[in-house]
């Protein structure tokens, strides 16, 4: 294998699996720091030995077992620095279950038993704000570059980047144990939690840079992770609502590109394509958040919102008032800008782009979307129904020139190459 090839792959082997190694690492070392550290040796470990060696026949295996013996041995350098034998033996006793070989006994001292889930719960410490707990879990455990996660807060990349080494300051300074809290607390970490695993899946059901258009991989182990935790917390109504829009978001995946990649928008979707089971556990779900008081939830309403769309066999039945009504909800529990934009689009659907124009126009002075690219595109997309090719054709390649996803990119130049006058 070409040495560019290899590098390419071993990339975008380290996007999937660089969490779980530091989940592993974390929980042999106790120390998130630490673990950041052993995992970037296993990674130029590889990228020393691939190249000569050869790929492994299982490179996700080779890369655990590498992080792992580096954990090992990183906590017996320090029994060999330890004042006394007992402190060691504690050591051993808290975070040393991985080094006994026996993998029936690592989730012995956890409610959790999934070794990302617990992690995430871990970092989620209440002695940070709670912006501070998701940017730090997105970066260090969801596999999420700083410039992601700043996308995802609407915020400057440097302004997310102190906010995460600020987070890891605090967690020294004040001498937080990175330890699994019990099943009893897991309440009131659970917020953070949700927002992490909604944050991950949104990023790889749409990307925000990049040459892909999904990274499925990142939708699939939130929705595993989803139902993990849904199975943990099965009184937690929001638990559901999220597991619920994951499931009814995910059953489209199959239909929203071409077999290059190419985007395919929702109103071009081949919906025989969606995966039906997957929308039933979706609405069983939903259903199940309901049952437990959680209508009004954030994500159950979101929920609701994509099961207007799963319910619709055409695009020309969907229930655009219905959909307007929701996201009218959705702003009085949730308040943003990016919703009071979706909401537009829904008008627009139900009454016409004359009706959504006003709407879209009230949020041109949003500090927090002047650089989101749905904005313009919103905006160029109910200019061309309008018949105002000229100022479409402005907006979309504004649009085009916001996004740093290449296919997404791509999509915008097309719209706005096709508004040209008759």
């Amino acid at each position: 294998m070409k040495s560019h090839d290899l590098h390419r792959r071993l990339d975008a082997l380290w996007r999937m699996e660089a969490p779980k190694l530091l989940a592993r690492l974390a929980r042999i070392t106790g120390n998130i720091d630490t673990a950041e550290e052993l995992a970037q040796d296993v990674l130029v470990a590889a990228l020393e030995r691939w190249p000569r060696e050869g790929m492994p026949d299982n490179p996700a295996a080779w890369l655990m077992t590498a992080a792992k013996h580096r954990g090992i041995d990183h906590v017996r350098q320090r029994q060999l620095h330890a004042r006394k034998q007992g402190e060691f033996g504690i050591e051993l006793e808290l975070h040393g279950a991985d080094m006994q070989g026996d993998d029936a006994q690592r989730y012995a001292d956890d409610d959790i038993g999934d070794d990302l889930l617990r992690l995430l719960f871990a970092s989620c410490h209440p002695a940070l704000p709670m912006e501070s707990r998701v940017a730090l879990t997105l970066r260090m455990l969801g596999g999420l570059s700083t410039p992601e996660i700043a996308r995802a807060f609407l915020q400057q990349e440097a302004t997310v980047a102190q906010r995460i080494v600020r987070a890891k300051r605090t967690l020294a300074e004040k001498r937080v144990a990175f330890e699994v809290p019990r099943k009893s607390e897991l309440p009131k970490r659970l917020d953070a939690v949700l927002e992490v695993l909604y944050l991950v899946f949104n990023e790889g059901y749409a990307a925000t840079s990049g040459e892909d258009w999904m990274r499925p991989a990142l939708c699939e182990e939130a929705l595993r992770l989803g139902r993990v935790l849904a199975g943990l917390l099965p009184q937690e109504p929001e638990a559901f609502g999220l597991l619920a829009l994951m499931e009814l978001q995910a059953s489209r995946m199959p239909a929203r590109a071409q077999a290059d990649g190419t985007p395919i928008l929702l109103a071009e979707q081949h919906r025989a394509r969606w995966d039906r089971l997957q929308i039933q556990r979706g609405l069983q779900a939903l259903e199940h958040a309901r049952r437990l008081g959680g209508a009004d939830g954030v994500y159950a309403l979101q929920a609701e919102l994509a099961a207007c769309h799963a319910r619709a066999l055409r695009f020309e039945d969907t229930d655009w008032a219905a959909i307007a009504a929701l996201y009218a909800r959705l702003m009085r529990v949730a308040p943003s800008p990016v919703v009071e934009l979706n909401r537009a689009v829904a008008v627009g659907r139900a009454q016409g782009a004359a009706a959504a124009l006003p709407l879209v126009e009230a949020l041109a002075g949003e500090a927090k979307l002047r650089d989101y690219a749905p904005l313009p595109a919103v905006r160029g997309d109910l200019l061309q129904q309008l018949g105002r090719l000229d100022e479409a054709r402005v907006e979309f390649a504004r649009a085009a020139g916001l996004t740093g996803n290449a296919r997404e990119r791509d999509v915008l130049l097309a719209r706005a190459a096709a508004c040209t006058a008759p």
